[in-house]
């Protein structure tokens, strides 16, 4: 994506073209006069009193790429829009809170919600009337229809959008719930009960007939639900969908990583833009699957989805950006399907095999003569059939990826929007550290410290605030909720990889800001935006876990786990508030919930807080971690610390494990196998 300001080759340049957000400077040379979000934006439609026409998307969106090539590059289109609106397009990767504004709207209009989201809006920004993708000649006549009504009623329009906003103001209101906490095993059990009617035990994932996503958050609280209560059938559902899931075409199976979605239900057909967030919870996924049953299917994924992050999603700062676009060319996959001829080509005698491994038949077959490379068979199956040993046709597998890497590597590549944002970034550092936990791979620490140092370098303001952008040395808007949550939960993870207080230290002065600029009393809740800076129509409250974790169970976990780290009780009761506010959506819907509920887990199953104190505690932190225990704190230290679960535990010579639950911890003992003894005999009266 060009992000040169150049203007004399092309015949229109709007407003868009200082901007750094490669999504907005996709639009920088239509016909449209787009705006970019500002109050000076709003003050203009107020002068001119025109309407607002807002359009809202995202570099790798398909659709939107779609309605620009149909209406905004067309220059009658424009026109209209133009002399009737004040057209402003928004990247809702970088003003997520103008998105969920108008993506509530739609939603309380009793729409879909999606990707273009196209929302007329008074000058104040009340939204009007909106919808997501329109074809050229039904948008023309919704321009012209709104235009109409403002022009001709506009007393009709302001009474609709402040009813409108009322309702936006009212959507996902949390209450506080007053009654005393009980955190019940019940109410779990409800949730999964529900859950598991919508189990796709032939397919994985959720029974759908098309669309599906991963959302690896789900499966992780399944994975630990079935843990910890032993339930099979959960646990056999989460395995099918991590087979399918790696096995699939959403996979990419010569670079590594995912797409965002699968347009089936068998997995095999991805809308291929690659999202940062996707793939880096999807390492802590896999990494933490691996840690439970040893399957290197997972490990495999873990380190080639992780080799795709550094070489393509890696600047030279550490940081990381935020997409890879579904198109190159102007076809969608074109980089990464492939013709059957031309792997023959590149492959000679080798290609038998090959096509059989990744299904270069009917099966994989896609449209215009190309395939999706992906996988139905077992290694064994494979190694069988062609008499190798399961070691021989690793090894021969992986040189002929790396060959068809190389020629992949010289096809046009997919869009990068490369702008970096601190809550991608955090997820993904979180996913390095998860890995690097379960791995002991030096380098995903490395990559991990060096990400750390350009949120604290670029990101981390003097007053403890965060920015949420980067891009061309550019940070210039403040931080929201998910990029407080998510960072914290990053720099606690980094301290467990660690045992360096620092980052115990920034921990607390981000959650100290959060406290002060975005807490509700109220509800006991935290709002997404902060309280100074731009305020909007709304000021909205993230709950609801989805593609990506909800903020706001992101903090109460953070809450829980700085509580036991200090022993401090005001952030542990102020965890359970916001969970106790939680409790009946998790029974009703767990799979909105399960961020939620893998709090709710840490809170009705035995939570062990470890401490390692002494000159060997990351030795014996590393040997711990080979185990899956994931109702843990791991607190550790090489020499002594202030920290309150250290008092009195430090002794020159010994290495000591103390497993603690409740602050009641048992007698110290040396040796790890004699650590996990204690904490199943805990688990076995529990």
């Amino acid at each position: 994506m060009n992000d040169k300001k150049d203007t004399t080759s092309h015949k229109y340049t709007n407003q868009l073209i200082n901007e750094t957000s490669p999504y907005l400077l996709q639009h920088a040379h239509n016909p449209v006069n787009w705006h970019p979000w500002s109050p000076k934006t709003l003050q203009k439609a107020k002068e001119e009193n025109k309407m607002l026409l807002i359009s809202i998307g995202y570099s790798a969106c398909h659709w939107c790429h779609v309605m620009e090539h149909e209406s905004f590059e067309d220059e009658e289109v424009a026109q209209l829009m133009n002399d009737y609106f004040i057209p402003v397009k928004v990247d809702r990767e970088e003003r997520p809170d103008v998105d969920q504004i108008y993506m509530s709207a739609i939603q309380v209009m009793g729409q879909n919600g999606g990707w273009p989201l196209n929302f007329f809006a008074t000058p104040e920004g009340k939204p009007f009337w909106g919808g997501t993708y329109f074809p050229k000649a039904q948008w023309k006549e919704v321009l012209k229809k709104v235009n109409h009504e403002w022009v001709n009623d506009p007393k009709k329009v302001e009474e609709f959008a402040t009813n409108l906003t009322n309702g936006v103001q009212q959507s996902e209101v949390i209450q506080l719930k007053t009654a005393p906490a009980k955190f019940d095993k019940s109410i779990l059990q409800q949730s999964v009960t529900n859950w598991k009617q919508s189990f796709d035990n032939k397919d994985g994932g959720a029974l759908r007939e098309n669309n599906k996503f991963p959302l690896p958050n789900n499966y992780q609280f399944l994975l630990r639900y079935g843990h910890l209560n032993r339930d099979k059938e959960v646990l056999d559902h989460v395995e099918l969908t991590l087979k399918k899931l790696a096995f699939g075409g959403i996979y990419d199976q010569i670079g590594g990583g995912f797409s965002r979605y699968s347009v089936d239900k068998f997995w095999k057909v991805p809308h291929f833009e690659k999202m940062l967030y996707d793939n880096a919870q999807l390492v802590s996924l896999y990494s933490e699957a691996y840690q439970y049953n040893k399957n290197p299917l997972y490990k495999q994924i873990v380190f080639e989805t992780l080799a795709f992050i550094k070489r393509e999603l890696t600047a030279e700062n550490g940081a990381f950006y935020s997409a890879l676009d579904a198109d190159s060319e102007g076809e969608e996959g074109k980089y990464y399907v492939w013709k059957k001829e031309d792997l023959q080509e590149i492959l000679g005698n080798d290609f038998k095999l090959f096509a059989d491994y990744f299904n270069v038949n009917s099966l994989g077959f896609w449209e215009h003569g190309n395939y999706i490379l992906l996988r139905d068979k077992k290694d064994d199956e494979i190694a069988k059939k062609y008499n190798l040993s399961i070691e021989e046709l690793s090894k021969k597998i992986e040189s002929l990826k790396n060959k068809l890497q190389t020629t992949r590597e010289k096809r046009t590549r997919p869009g990068l929007d490369d702008k970096s944002l601190t809550s991608w970034n955090a997820l993904m550092l979180k996913a390095y550290v998860d890995a690097y936990l379960v791995f002991q791979e030096q380098d995903f620490l490395d990559a991990a410290l060096v990400n750390t140092n350009f949120i604290i370098k670029h990101q981390l303001k003097p007053d403890g605030s965060l920015f949420h952008n980067y891009k061309n040395r550019t940070s210039n808007i403040d931080g929201y909720l998910e990029d407080y949550s998510f960072t914290t939960e990053a720099f606690i993870k980094l301290y467990e990889a660690t045992f360096d207080e620092k980052w115990l230290d920034l921990s607390l002065q981000l959650m100290s800001y959060v406290q002060q600029h975005f807490y509700d009393s109220a509800s006991g809740m935290f709002f997404f935006t902060s309280d100074i800076g731009e305020q909007l129509v709304a000021r909205k409250m993230e709950a609801y876990d989805n593609v990506i974790p909800s903020s706001n169970s992101s903090l109460a976990k953070s809450l829980f786990k700085l509580g036991h780290l200090y022993g401090d009780e005001t952030y542990l009761k102020l965890s359970s508030t916001m969970l106790n506010n939680m409790t009946s959506s998790i029974a009703r819907y767990g799979s909105g919930y399960s961020n939620w509920a893998m709090l709710l887990l840490n809170h009705t199953y035995p939570y062990f807080e470890i401490v390692i104190s002494g000159k060997e505690a990351k030795k014996k932190r590393d040997e711990l971690n080979k185990y899956y225990l994931p109702n843990k704190l791991l607190i550790g230290s090489e020499k002594e610390s202030e920290l309150p679960l250290f008092k009195s535990r430090w002794e020159k010579d010994l290495t000591d494990i103390y497993v603690c639950v409740n602050k009641v911890c048992k007698a110290p003992v040396e040796k790890v196998d004699e650590a996990i003894q204690q904490i199943e005999e805990l688990k076995s009266r529990h």
